[in-house]
This record gives C-alpha cells, structure tokens and sequence, in this order.
C-alpha cells in the first residue's frame, strides 16, 4: 500500500475477493502495523468497491486501485492495473 503526497490521487495494491457484479469488484487490501504497547505486528485489512470498465479482472487477481469521484453509494476507486494474475 502507498500512499502519494497531496495533490494526486492516492493509490493502493490489493487483491480481488469478489468479481459478481458487472463492472465492480471487492478489493481487501491488507496493511501491518506495530501495536502501540505491545509492539506486536498486526494485519488489519479493509474493502473497497472499484470499477472495473472491461470486466478484466478475477478473483485472486492483484490489482492496483487509484482514488477517483464517486460513481455511486461505495464505490469510489477505479482499477488501473493489474499486477498479478490468479492460477
């Protein structure tokens, strides 16, 4: 996951969980972060709805998604490319 300085549109590398809508797909992105007390690192993951213009991507895809307006209710990213494909 990265984030870019302010100004452009954020960016985030993800995988596809759900593909059963047209033209919309799941993406968990999963991050790891130290606990404050603890100092353990934990996984937290979160979803997001992307657009998905040519029906491209599958699950287990890895996908990149770049913040866009809002097409609708929860979707507002849009996927740019794919990094790797499922087996």
């Amino acid at each position: 996951m990265e984030n870019v300085q302010k100004g452009f549109k954020t960016t985030k590398i993800g995988r596809v969980v759900s593909d059963k809508m047209d033209k919309s797909r799941v993406i968990l992105v999963e991050r790891r972060i130290k606990h404050p007390l603890y100092k353990k690192i934990i996984r937290k993951s979160s979803k997001f709805m992307a657009d998905d213009k040519t029906n491209d991507t599958h699950t287990g895809d890895v996908v990149k998604i770049e913040e866009i307006r809002p097409m609708s209710k929860n979707k507002k990213w849009r996927i740019i490319e794919v990094l790797e494909r499922a087996v």
